[in-house]
């Protein structure tokens, strides 16, 4: 038996994590799968986790499932603009392969399906702050100007990953006595180990220059991805009313707006979409970034994954494949697409 209405394919690939949704072109969500992160730059498995959210995904679906079901699928990837992008479609376009899919994906920057994930507008701006940071002015569904997205090593102000390398140095500063006291020298190694498959977190406690090694070596032998993981951390402390932590957030938030404001339209009415984990969730980071935005359209991103959906199912229809929807329609899907979305947080 074959499903009555074709299917699309959304995939949302942060540093962190990859989301894959499938959905009819009516906007209704059939299936899901999750894999660890998809940016080529910072993940360790960026191919296999694509690999596998597809694949969870389509096994959802169960045996009246056939790979000709599916009309298009679009891939929104971290890492997939200019510098990046041969490398992207080749993850992508391996992916889909695997899966036995017809045709091949369209791959976007991640950027694209963050906004189309929290709102069916055409135009606006967005900020994503995850694993990584990039922000975009977004005209007609296209990306038309941008803001750093430059990756861990040159870029990426106020993410998660430049948040975890400050916590980092500030506690090897503290233990070699350039930087000042604070929680987080006794607290990044224990957070690193327990994201180091194959390392003991429960070793006994070090100290001085032993301690500010392991450090080093943690961070060294890790995937850059890996120190995104120290900003709960951060945000534990800084809530406890450590100073260091609290300068770090700080810091944080005034360079994301700084960025967001380079590229942001000076429409006001138009929508600022909230995007990546540290926005999303109830963060320190994320209220000092919404107290500068008093008086903007803010609107927090939903999933990533139905904006890609809704992408892909825009791309049907302007293809004029069989079955394809009018403006109205495909307006009611992407709604429905949204309305049903994932937990917000995507990194």
């Amino acid at each position: 038996m074959r499903n009555a209405e074709p299917l699309v394919v959304g995939v949302d690939g942060g540093g962190t994590s990859t989301r894959c949704l499938v959905a009819t072109l009516s906007g209704e969500i059939v299936a899901r799968g999750r894999a660890g992160g998809a940016n080529p730059r910072s993940a360790r498995d960026p191919g296999g986790n694509l690999t596998h959210a597809l694949t969870e995904a389509l096994l959802g679906l169960g045996p009246r499932f056939h790979p000709r079901d599916v009309a298009g699928g679009v891939f929104g990837l971290a890492g997939a603009s200019a510098a990046g992008r041969e490398r992207a479609l080749v993850l992508a376009e391996d992916a889909w392969r695997a899966a036995a899919l017809p045709g091949l994906p369209v791959v976007v920057p991640d950027i694209l399906v963050a906004f189309a994930g929290a709102t069916p507008v055409p135009s606006g701006s967005v900020i994503i702050a995850g694993t990584g940071a990039v922000a975009a002015r977004i005209a007609g569904r296209l990306i038309i100007r941008r803001c750093d997205g430059y990756g861990w090593l040159l870029g990426d102000e106020g993410s998660g990953v430049w948040i975890g390398r400050q916590a980092a140095r500030a506690a090897l500063a503290a233990l070699d006595g350039r930087g000042p006291p604070t929680a987080l020298t006794a607290r990044v190694l224990p957070a690193l180990l327990r994201h180091a498959p194959g390392r003991d977190a429960g070793a006994a406690p070090l100290a001085g220059e032993a301690l500010a090694q392991a450090i080093v070596a943690a961070v060294y032998d890790g995937e850059p991805a890996r120190l995104g993981t120290l900003s709960p951390l951060v945000e534990s402390a800084a809530r406890e009313g450590d100073r260091v932590a609290l300068t770090i957030l700080d810091d944080a938030a005034r360079l994301l707006v700084r960025t967001l404001d380079t590229v942001r339209a000076p429409d006001p009415a138009l929508p600022v979409v909230l995007a990546g984990s540290l926005l999303t969730r109830p963060t320190l980071v994320a209220d000092r970034v919404r107290e500068a935005l008093i008086g903007r359209t803010v609107v927090p991103a939903k999933d990533g994954a139905a904006g890609a959906a809704a992408l892909a199912l825009r791309a049907f229809a302007a293809a004029g494949g069989p079955g394809a929807a009018r403006d109205a329609e495909i307006e009611a899907a992407h709604r429905r697409m949204l309305a049903a979305g994932d937990t917000p947080g995507q990194a």
